[in-house]
């Protein structure tokens, strides 16, 4: 029999769930509102009524599960999504790819209905297991509770099963976990209150492998190249044995002495250096550069990998010598290898000019932002100007490079600044990148004053088709009509329908002051 006063075993099983959850310290709650799911709904706002959680609301499951992966992606800490059965689960799918590729720990709550009700033509019934096929850590099937006392605890055991799995704690890459809640009527109360409950719980220890080293020759010319979270270990390991380092700008890595900011037109222009390198260390995972992946596949080349616990395995090449967690050479490296490197960059980076350029918008975005600031990049033209313009600096610059997609953008950004409240969330995108993802300019009032900048390169359309094949094999109507898609839409009037503020921008001037603004604004930069 169920033992607290309620008529609703879903209410008991929904409050034990997420007042577990928050017992183990996880905070961010993510919902959209569902009928089948009412009982997680209620039951996670007695929680955030008492200060044991945040929630936050949304009324597009798609932007939810964005906004829900940025608040993961700079907390470190999993994200809890609740949401109702049926199309509400699948538009997860984008966010749910994109945290598995990227090891970024999301716990999704997705209400159904009981199984007799499965197969039989039920509203909003469709088979949600399995539906993110291998993108989720694990899919817990739980059947509808009916009162049973051994529910209480089995509930409390889910949330800790689903916060190691998402977490990693046995040494796998982090990711989304998916536990699918089967409900029947009635499908709610008002009692228990969760946040009156204590359950018991007991998170498994961190399991802590032991690294596995490769001894590597200190006479081959080694390069260090740094993908998406790659992280202070590259940078570490490239200042300690005097190895030239090419770092993305998502890769936390762009800083410090031996970064070769030009590294992508030294690889393509350079054969006489270029030439020259033997081996490649990689960390994280590196997208952004075709002569970076043409270097991973040169059979002269030495690959060594260091294993990434958020991105993954990567060696595109299989062509890994080593798949290692730490390196350390057998003499000491000719520093004169370092040097040629720097020299070559020094020679091909000129001052800026005074026209508002793509390179003049990246080196603006970078010298505005301090070590308070948070900055995203999209998955478009600019990220890859980034690559080629941003300077070296230590600031804190985040990217969807899982799967590498332009959706969620904006949401993902939102995501960072609900949580990182002190300085300014500054997403830097493309106007399809923007569009793709406008309605996740749609903000909680609740969710309070946000320091959050939207800046769009508006160049009316995907100019970064424009160095890829098809450009040069296509007629130009063909082309702009299938890979272009220019659009005109009047962002004035979107950013004043979402209730943002608006800064059209056409000098250096002008983007210098709108960089400085507070609040939600927009930053419409017209290039060419």
């Amino acid at each position: 029999m169920m033992t607290q006063s309620s008529n609703s075993p879903a209410q008991v099983f929904a409050a034990h769930l997420l007042a577990s959850f928050a017992k183990a310290g996880v905070r961010n709650f993510f919902i959209a509102p569902g009928a089948r799911s009412q009982a997680l709904a209620i039951a996670a706002g007695q929680l955030a009524k008492a200060g044991k959680i945040d929630l936050r609301v949304r009324l597009d499951e798609r932007s939810l599960g964005f906004t829900a992966l940025g608040a993961a992606l700079i907390s470190g800490e999993p994200s809890v999504i609740i949401t109702t059965s049926g199309t509400a689960v699948a538009n997860l799918h984008p966010a749910v790819l994109e945290a598995n590729h990227s090891g970024v720990p999301l716990i999704l709550l997705t209400a159904d209905r009981p199984h007799e009700l499965r197969g039989v033509g039920a509203n909003q019934t469709t088979n949600q297991i399995g539906i993110f096929g291998d993108a989720v850590r694990e899919c817990l099937d739980v059947p509808a509770p009916n009162g049973n006392d051994g529910e209480i605890l089995e509930a409390a055991q889910i949330a800790v099963n689903a916060i190691s799995s998402a977490m990693g704690y046995e040494g796998e890459q982090p990711g989304p976990v998916q536990l699918n809640l089967a409900f029947r009527e009635p499908l709610s109360a008002t009692s228990p209150n969760a946040a009156e409950l204590n359950p018991r719980i007991s998170l498994p220890d961190i399991y802590e492998p032991h690294p596995e080293f490769a001894v590597l020759s200190a006479d081959r010319p080694t390069v260090v190249v740094a993908g998406a979270g790659a992280g202070d270990d590259a940078v570490e390991l490239a200042e300690a044995f005097g190895w030239p380092l090419f770092a993305e700008p998502s890769s936390g890595a762009r800083m410090g002495s031996n970064v070769i900011l030009g590294y992508r037109n030294l690889l393509e222009n350079h054969p006489e250096l270029s030439g020259d390198i033997s081996r490649v260390i990689v960390f994280g995972k590196p997208t952004l550069g075709r002569a970076v992946i043409r270097l991973l596949f040169n059979s002269e080349v030495e690959v060594v990998v260091v294993r990434s616990k958020t991105m993954g395995h990567f060696d595109v090449s299989r062509r890994a010598s080593h798949v290692v967690d730490e390196i350390t050479v057998d003499d000491e490296v000719d520093f004169e290898w370092l040097e040629r490197w720097r020299q070559a960059d020094a020679a091909i980076v000129h001052q800026s000019s005074d026209v508002l350029d793509r390179r003049a918008l990246i080196e603006a975005v970078w010298e505005k932002n301090t070590g308070a600031d948070q900055l995203l990049l999209g998955a478009s033209r600019l990220i890859r100007e980034a690559d080629a313009w941003a300077p070296a600096k230590a600031i804190r610059v985040f990217s969807n490079r899982g799967l590498a997609g332009i959706d969620g953008t904006v949401a993902t950004g939102t995501g960072i600044a609900l949580i990182e409240r002190e300085g300014t969330t500054r997403v830097l995108l493309g106007d399809l990148t923007l569009l793709h993802d406008a309605s996740s300019l749609v903000i909680d009032p609740l969710d309070g004053d946000l320091n959050l900048q939207v800046i769009v390169g508006n160049d009316n359309g995907g100019s970064i088709f424009g160095g890829l094949e098809m450009a040069s094999t296509l007629d130009s109507e063909t082309f702009e009509r299938l890979f272009t898609t220019p659009q005109n839409v009047d962002l004035w009037h979107l950013a004043q329908a979402y209730g943002w503020g608006y800064e059209r921008v056409e000098t250096l001037g002008q983007l210098d002051e709108a960089l400085a603004k507070t609040g939600r604004v927009l930053i419409d930069v017209r290039l060419s």
